[in-house]
């Protein structure tokens, strides 16, 4: 590598010290057409967002409430419109029982002048309609207020009628986060109560759970029959080529035949052994005790040391306290997986300077992270993702067997994911890449 190229720059996240200027600059920047040749210079830039409409709007408040509220609007909306409807109803009732029980003319002596009965008449009717209006008024503002009230009540008898509803859905969301590998043969959420739908689907879910169990148990058998299985034939192989091997009057031509098979065995021993891992590490936690992942780095790095050294590799160490509760065996694992691999894919051996890899530890915002970064050949972005997926490595669909089982990335993965984490890798600038690691922190 050239200096330029081994000259530090300006990170692209706080825990990436081995990048360019160029790779910080692609995460931050705004994305647009090249002015060059008319070549792009990245993606083409995003659209701008349309702006939302009201109904959109409203469907976005609707889908943050939770379904307990929206069932107790649901029935203070019912309970509110059957009274409003009541309260209608009551009103015209009300209004029309008044108006013909109050309707009468006053019956005065025979010698008062029309003009005067007339008068006398039109003033009663006129005393009677507003005496009825003031009673509907009144009739109507307390109705109101009394409609209001027992609408608030509604809403609280709602929620608590809602809340009761749900139980059985809030039991069976408990017993599901509750439930691991371990307590998976005897955790149940055995809901009591009538043959209804609620109860139609706990009973579904405990068949579920029971056949999840099945799965499980099947699975453990099937890893503990293969560790032996595969294992045991290897094993005799490898005795049996030593034993030839260390004949002295083997030819060399069989020697070098056996010692080619060894290398096989080896191999194959690995692929298995890599496997297995792999089985274990996807299945649930057994082990979650206090570690720190710097302790775990630095055992990993010495571990690695003389692999470094006898591929022409130097490491650059920056490790920090990173505690958490997990496996260490395989928090190891995975850390020693990534230095491998970083170490495997590095510079040639007769490059004319050595390859580099880095390993930093660390909280970064009340995360763990552990990122490892290396020099090497280019890695185009879009085959990063593929480079996780159990059998695969760079430019080829299938692993040979020349440098791994290609298992490494996924037995890095594998175990972050258990251990509630998540790993990603981005290309570095000058070739390589940036893996990164972050775990909840203790």
């Amino acid at each position: 590598m050239s200096d330029e190229q081994d000259r530090p720059a300006v990170p692209t996240h706080p825990m990436i010290s081995p990048h360019s200027e160029r790779a910080s600059m692609t995460r931050t920047r705004v994305e647009q057409l090249g002015t060059g040749g008319g070549e792009w210079d990245g993606p083409p830039p995003i659209p701008p967002a349309d702006e939302e409409t009201m109904a959109e709007r409203i469907r976005v408040m609707r889908d943050r409430v939770s379904i307990r509220w929206r069932l107790t609007l649901t029935y203070s909306a019912l309970f509110f419109v059957a009274g409003a409807f009541l309260l209608a109803v009551m009103y015209l009732i009300v209004s029309s029982v008044l108006h013909q029980g109050f309707s009468f003319t006053l019956q005065l002596p025979r010698w008062a002048p029309t003009a005067l009965a007339e008068d006398l008449n039109d003033q009663s009717q006129l005393l009677m309609n507003n005496n009825i209006n003031i009673v509907l008024e009144n009739l109507i503002r307390q109705s109101i207020m009394v409609l209001i009230g027992v609408g608030i009540l509604a809403l609280i008898l709602g929620y608590f009628v809602a809340d009761r509803a749900l139980r059985p859905v809030a039991q069976m969301t408990a017993t599901a986060k509750k439930l691991s590998e371990s307590n998976l043969a005897h955790k149940r959420i055995d809901l009591k109560g009538p043959q209804d739908e609620l109860k139609e689907l706990a009973d579904t879910f405990d068949a579920m759970l029971t056949r999840l169990n099945v799965a499980f148990d099947t699975q453990r058998r099937f890893v503990a029959n293969a560790s032996h299985e595969l294992r045991t034939p290897l094993t005799i192989n490898r005795t049996v080529l030593e034993i030839a091997l260390s004949d002295p009057e083997a030819s060399e031509d069989l020697k070098a035949l056996g010692r080619t098979l060894l290398e096989v065995n080896a191999r194959n021993e690995k692929l298995i052994e890599g496997l297995l891992l792999l089985a274990r590490s996807e299945r649930e936690l057994r082990v979650r005790k206090p570690v720190d992942v710097r302790e775990v780095a630095t055992t990993a790095v010495e571990q690695l040391a003389p692999f470094a050294a006898e591929h022409g590799v130097t490491v650059t160490t920056e490790l920090s306290a990173a505690p958490t509760l997990g496996d260490p065996v395989l928090l190891e694992r995975s850390i020693s997986n990534l230095l491998e691999n970083a170490v495997k894919y590095n510079l040639p051996e007769t490059g004319p300077e050595n390859g580099k890899v880095w390993i930093r530890t660390g909280m970064v915002d009340g995360a763990l992270v552990v990122q490892v970064a290396n020099t090497g050949q280019h890695v185009p972005a879009y085959e990063v993702n593929s480079l996780f997926e159990p059998f695969r490595r760079l430019h080829a669909d299938r692993v040979d067997s020349a440098k791994g089982s290609g298992l490494g990335l996924s037995i890095v993965r594998a175990v972050v994911q258990a251990h509630g984490g998540n790993v990603a890798a981005v290309p570095r600038d000058g070739g390589g890449l940036v893996v990164t690691i972050r775990l909840p922190g203790r």
